[in-house]
């Protein structure tokens, strides 16, 4: 077991409130898509803005020439691109951006459990059941699986590891209609699937839970990653069940009750993908390792 101090040599910059880990991300994203008939697209892959997550440098294209707008949902953060494909048969977007975050952590020991009463009213909506998490369906699993954990936190951490012991990550076994309550009892999923899972298992225990989705350094092969969040004490920490990333090498594209929120392409008409391809790089990225977070939980960047 490391020592604290062990701990604060492993981080770049302790400060008030926690300790902190700072890291600069060079992120792309290439999709291309054949356009079927003229469509609208809701476009959802632009790094968010926080006061733990900066962007340096930022470019969106789309081409041929199309018509398109930004902005954010009246009902949350996340910046969506609306574009007219007209009469253009193929489509091509280029986004890149220089983010830099501040990975926060905080000792277990300073988490402070909240009764239903006092959660924050804006963590409300994260304690019903979803499209995709159906969390009264999973109930029982929840309570015979977690029930003599006392700690909320500590129930999310036992949620997050049962799933990763428990469901099969396998790539093509799941499609975008697949519900937490089909993984479980399929017992194999993907990213979002596992974040699907792990919502409705937390909520199921009226531990407020939303969907995330962003990039990942250090994932191979390089994709969008999907994981979960919790609200302990009115804050919101970070679980990934696939621990196919390191929890400091995330940047935030969106976050929602589920998929349903965050979906990174929504398209009103009729176009198909023909590639994509995504990367998330570093030249001073330093993962936080299991032995970091032995004593610590990383806050949301939000």
């Amino acid at each position: 077991m490391p020592t604290a101090s062990a701990i604060c040599e492993s981080l770049q910059s302790p400060g008030p409130g926690g300790l902190f880990r700072v890291s600069t991300f060079d992120i792309a994203a290439d999709l291309r898509y054949r356009v079927l008939k003229r469509s609208t697209m809701l476009l959802n892959i632009h790094a968010l803005s926080s006061s733990r997550q900066t962007i340096l440098s930022e470019s969106f294209e789309a081409h041929p020439g199309v018509s398109w707008e930004e902005f954010p949902l009246e009902t949350g953060e996340n910046r969506y691109i609306r574009l007219d494909t007209g009469d253009v048969d193929s489509l091509s977007i280029r986004y890149r951006v220089r983010v830099e975050t501040r990975t926060q952590m905080i000792g277990h020991d300073e988490i402070r459990e909240v009764p239903v009463s006092r959660i924050d009213r804006t963590a409300i909506p994260y304690l019903f059941p979803s499209r995709y998490c159906q969390s009264d369906r999973i109930g029982r699993l929840a309570d015979k699986l977690f029930d003599g954990i006392a700690d909320p936190y500590d129930k999310a951490v036992a949620v997050a590891d049962w799933i990763h012991d428990n469901i099969d990550y396998l790539s093509g076994s799941t499609d975008s209609a697949t519900s937490a309550f089909d993984t479980v009892t399929q017992r194999a999923g993907v990213c979002r699937d596992f974040a699907h899972l792990g919502i409705a298992m937390c909520r199921a225990m009226s531990i407020p839970a939303r969907y995330f989705t962003g990039y990942a350094c250090g994932m191979e092969p390089p994709d969008f990653h999907a994981c979960f969040e919790a609200c302990v004490g009115n804050r919101w920490f970070i679980f990934d069940p696939t621990r196919r990333a390191p929890l400091n090498g995330l940047v935030r594209i969106a976050h929602g009750r589920d998929a349903a929120d965050a979906s990174l392409a929504t398209i009103f008409g009729a176009m198909q993908m023909e590639s994509m391809e995504v990367s998330c790089t570093s030249e001073d990225f330093q993962p936080l390792a299991a032995e970091d977070l032995a004593h610590h939980a990383i806050l949301s960047q939000s």
